[in-house]
Formats: C-alpha cells, structure tokens, sequence
C-alpha cells in the first residue's frame, strides 16, 4: 500500500497565484516527509482547483492555455507534481471546452475535466457531443494519443476527490485527501482465503490497518497546519505488476476478468472496503484501469476483456471507464454513445463515474498498446469501439433528468 497522490484543493486566482502556490507546496513538502517519517510511501504531491471557468482568468476562454502554462510552470517550480484546473460544466461559456486541447498542448501535466451528467442539470445532450468532439481533439495532441490521460468526462462527481481527472475543489477554505494505491491489499487478502467469507474479513482488516495508520498522520498534519482532512479514497488502484493487480486478485477468487462470476468477485471486494471504518471521499470504489492493471491490460489484449464488461462492474461501485485504449478514427457518435451511458448509470445509481477514454492515433481495433516510456501503463491492445449514436432522441442537443432508482 502507498499513496498515489496527497491532493491539497484550494481556490486559485491568476492575482495571487505565487503566494497561493507557495503556501499548498509548503503543506504538501510537509506532509509528504510526515507519511515518509511513518513509513508509507507517497507517489505523488497534487494540487486540485475551483472549476477553471471560474478563475476570473481576465483574458476569458481564449486566455486559459497561457495560464495552465503559467500554472505548470510555476507549480514545477514549487516542487509540486501534477494540477487539476477542475472541471466545466453545462452552464459555462461552451468556449471553456474548446480551449481544453490547446490547454494540454501548452502544459503536459495538467488536467482537466467535463461535467457530462449531475442530479441538478442531468444530462446534456449537447454538452456530451461536445465533450465527445474534444475527446478526439485532445487524441491529436501528441502523436502518440497519450494526452488524453489528462482529461476525463465525469458524472456525478463532487468536488473533493484526490484522484485525478475528477479531483476539484468546492471554494472556500483549503482542505486535502489522500488517492489510495492499493490493490496490493486485494492480492494479498485473498491469496489462500478459504471462503468468499474469509476472504471480506482478510481485506477488510488490511483496508482497517492501513486506514487508522493513514488517518492517525492525517489528523496530526490538519492539526498543525490548520487545515480540513476531506478523507481517504481507498479505490484500491493498482500498478503495473501481477503484485499490484486488482484484477489478478479478483481472478485469484476463482473467476476469470469477462467472465461469468466476475460480478460477485467485485462484489465481494466492495464488501470488504465498505466493511472497514474509513473516512471516506471521492469513489472509495473498484478502480479498474485498463492500461494501469497487468491482468486488466493482458485480458482486454485478449479479447476475453471488453468495454461492456467494465461498465458492468461500474455498477457495483467502480469509478467508471478508466485508461481505455479505443481506435484512432472512433467517432463522435461511438464516443458519444458510451458518455451516455456512463452517464446514465451515474445518475440512475446516484452514484459518481468518470470516463477516460483515449483515441490512439492511427490504431485500430487488436493493434497493440504498448507506451516504453511510460512506467504507469501496461501493454495491451486497442479495444473495439461500440456502435455510436445513429440520430433518434439521443441525437439531438436536449437536456433530460435521469432519475434515481427508489
């Protein structure tokens, strides 16, 4: 187990960017040599900022790529690793959307998200081809599609995830979470776990460990620095390695990823985090990403693995689509067809997902997936795009509420 990321969410505001950098950077230098004093590693230092359309950015939408530039530079400068500007939404100037690739072209390591679906507004139609448009935008940005890492189409999500696309900040005073790697917990649990029974107990205690040890630091660093601890998500997220596989130890269960049995193996493991005494933000959920999980990454390669399937397992309370390595020329319609489905079982389960899906540059469906210089992602193959949308209701621009199930 490790932290993936300590996220610290503030307000920024391009007249006081130096000083407000400067005070995030001090709290996250010390928090990080805190975790490291107790023996926990930490990944990554992150930032997390109101929605972007709201920065009072004087230059508007045409301005916000010289300032996500400024931002990367200035948070390089701070010793701070990545910034997420937050998401926008379907009551902001429609040109926020448009300046998001040119935002990912001018600052590598900077994030951005779309508000695609949420219980005020529902869904968006034309907001969701928007967003599907931009998708297939930001796949161009580099030649090898990897861009699309950087932004994500949520539903659902309020503010106060430490995972990156989705994390932003709510306005007010600064508060910060901790992003959870550790599917290594779900490896371990249920390596020789006699019964489905056994193997909940086993994680659930290593989840409750790790959690108090977590926590325990958490409340000492809120504590001297005056500042509000937003929680853990314990998401279980994994590294490439069978080690850290959330996949492979949902296969250890006894079924196999694509398979019949799956959905009781993820079952089991929402069981157990749910079972342990955890301060909770963001998804707290199974996070499988495909380009980040060996298993995940080996079975879509496969064609055991597909996109239907890990939408599925979103319904359990996973974090949606994550990482998915789709066809270069996939169109809007197709792009736009899974946003609303993503969509819909956010809003229907009331429940947060995001969706990152990633276009690769002159691939196609079966091609391989393989980025060397990468560390974070495993090889694969590209997954095959679904039918899109073909006109009928869902073809227009209208807004509809997706209601809650009782």
């Amino acid at each position: 187990m490790k932290i993936r990321a300590i996220t610290i969410f503030i307000d920024l505001f391009p007249a006081d960017i130096e000083t407000s950098l400067a005070r995030a950077a001090t709290f996250l230098h010390a928090a990080n040599y805190s975790y490291q004093q107790a023996g926990i590693a930490v990944q990554s230092r992150r930032i997390a900022t109101q929605p972007f359309p709201r920065m009072r950015n004087p230059h508007g939408p045409a301005g916000m790529p010289d300032l996500a530039a400024r931002l990367r530079e200035e948070c390089t400068a701070y010793g701070i690793d990545y910034i997420a500007l937050g998401p926008v939404g379907a009551g902001d100037d429609p040109d926020y959307v448009d300046a998001i690739p040119d935002m990912l072209r001018a600052a590598s390591g900077v994030f951005a998200s779309i508000i695609v679906a949420s219980a005020r507004q529902g869904i968006d139609l034309g907001l969701l081809r928007h967003s599907a448009e931009t998708i297939r935008a930001v796949s161009t940005v580099t030649p090898d599609g990897l861009s699309n890492l950087y932004l994500a189409a949520i539903a659902n999500c309020g503010p106060g995830s430490p995972f990156f696309p989705a994390a932003y900040h709510g306005g007010g005073a600064a508060r910060f979470a901790l992003a959870i790697e550790a599917a290594d917990l779900a490896v371990l649990a249920f390596q020789g776990a006699a019964s489905p029974e056994e193997a909940v107990q086993r994680l659930s205690r290593l989840v409750q460990e790790s959690a108090d040890q977590l926590t325990s630091v958490a409340h000492e660093l809120a504590s001297e620095h005056s500042i509000v601890f937003g929680g853990l998500d314990f998401s279980l997220a994994p590294y490439p390695g069978e080690g850290s596989s959330l996949g492979a130890a949902l296969e250890s269960l006894g079924v196999r990823l694509g398979g019949a049995g799956m959905v009781a193996a993820a079952s089991l493991v929402m069981n157990a985090i749910e079972a342990a005494n955890v301060p909770r933000c963001g998804f707290s959920g199974l996070m499988l990403p495909v380009l980040e999980d060996t298993l995940l990454g080996q079975r879509a390669a496969e064609g055991a693995l597909h996109l239907n399937d890990l939408l599925l397992y979103s319904a359990l309370c996973g974090t949606g689509l994550d990482c998915i390595p789709l066809p270069g020329d996939i169109g809007a319609d197709a792009l736009a067809a899974i946003l609303l489905d993503v969509a819909a079982l956010a809003l229907r389960l009331n429940k947060p997902l995001t969706a990152r899906l990633m276009p690769l540059p002159g691939k196609v469906a079966g091609d391989a997936v393989i980025f060397p210089a990468f560390e974070y992602f495993v090889p694969s193959r590209v997954m095959a795009a679904p039918a899109g949308i073909v006109g009928g209701v869902f073809g227009g621009s209208s807004t509809f509420k997706v209601v809650p199930r009782l």
